[in-house]
């Protein structure tokens, strides 16, 4: 790996589980462990990932497609875990005895290794849900999922990526005619819920700019979306440019990605 580059890749996206790997220099981060502890070893395996050389974990949020493998995990390999307090607060009972939790507070960076992660607050119904910009060197990763709208915020710390994980979670007339009760429906809509399609593809719009080269589209329902659809949207509001766009799965692990400056 080069000199100001950064790697990733997403091991799992949706609603039965998340989780990113992020490396750079001595860092190896695991983002969200969602999935089993097991099943997160394997998929690390398939995508070339060595698990005894984890770092850290750090936590988005308390739900439980964040959480699930996250307190094995950090006890299999003496794992700190970061997460804010009100996250930490909330996924206590999941997470079990952590012997390394590290809190730090939404909006400030945390260093890891010489790798800096920005942390900033997004709309979602939980705790005190963040999304993060991970760079070192100039090479910038912005992953933001589990998103109800953007705002001023979400725009102004992911300005600049040269890689996105974005959450492309529903089309809406799919979630519309679907089988989801009306108050599942409305939740995902929300505010604080999930970015449909269109949503996503204007909060990346905005976010397009000539050196963005990987976008990965995250968090795709299965009963409300189509990988065809969401791909559709990306293309239209990345119109003129060159970006690689690829759409993350439930089940597969993605091939590893560089982040070039």
């Amino acid at each position: 790996m080069g000199t100001g580059s950064l790697r990733f890749s997403v091991l799992a996206s949706g609603s039965s589980g998340n989780a990113c790997y992020v490396e750079a220099g001595e860092a190896r981060i695991l983002i969200d462990a969602g999935l089993s502890g097991e099943e997160l070893v394997r998929r690390m395996e398939k995508a070339g990932i060595d698990p005894t050389g984890l770092t850290a974990l750090l936590l988005t949020h308390e739900h439980l497609d964040h959480i699930r493998g996250a307190g094995p995990l950090a006890r299999r390999f003496d794992l700190p875990v970061y997460a804010n307090r009100s996250t930490m607060n909330r996924a206590l009972k999941t997470l079990g005895n952590l012997s390394k939790p590290i809190l730090f507070q939404t909006g400030h960076p945390i260093t890891l290794h010489g790798l800096c992660i920005e942390t900033f607050t997004k709309c979602h119904d939980a705790a005190d849900p963040v999304g993060l910009v991970v760079h070192r060197d100039g090479a910038r990763l912005g992953i933001i999922t589990d998103l109800g709208r953007s705002t001023p915020v979400v725009e102004d710390r992911l300005r600049g990526c040269q890689a996105l994980v974005l959450e492309f979670n529903h089309d809406e007339r799919m979630l519309d005619d679907g089988p989801y009760p009306l108050e599942l429906k409305r939740r995902i809509k929300g505010p604080e819920g999930h970015l449909s399609n269109d949503q996503a593809g204007g909060l990346l719009k905005a976010l397009c700019h000539h050196a963005l080269s990987t976008v990965v589209l995250a968090h795709l329902s299965e009963m409300n979306n189509h990988p065809e659809k969401a791909m559709q949207a990306s293309k239209k509001a990345l119109s003129g440019t060159g970006a690689k766009v690829l759409v993350s799965d439930q089940a597969c692990v993605l091939p590893m990605m560089d982040v070039w400056v």
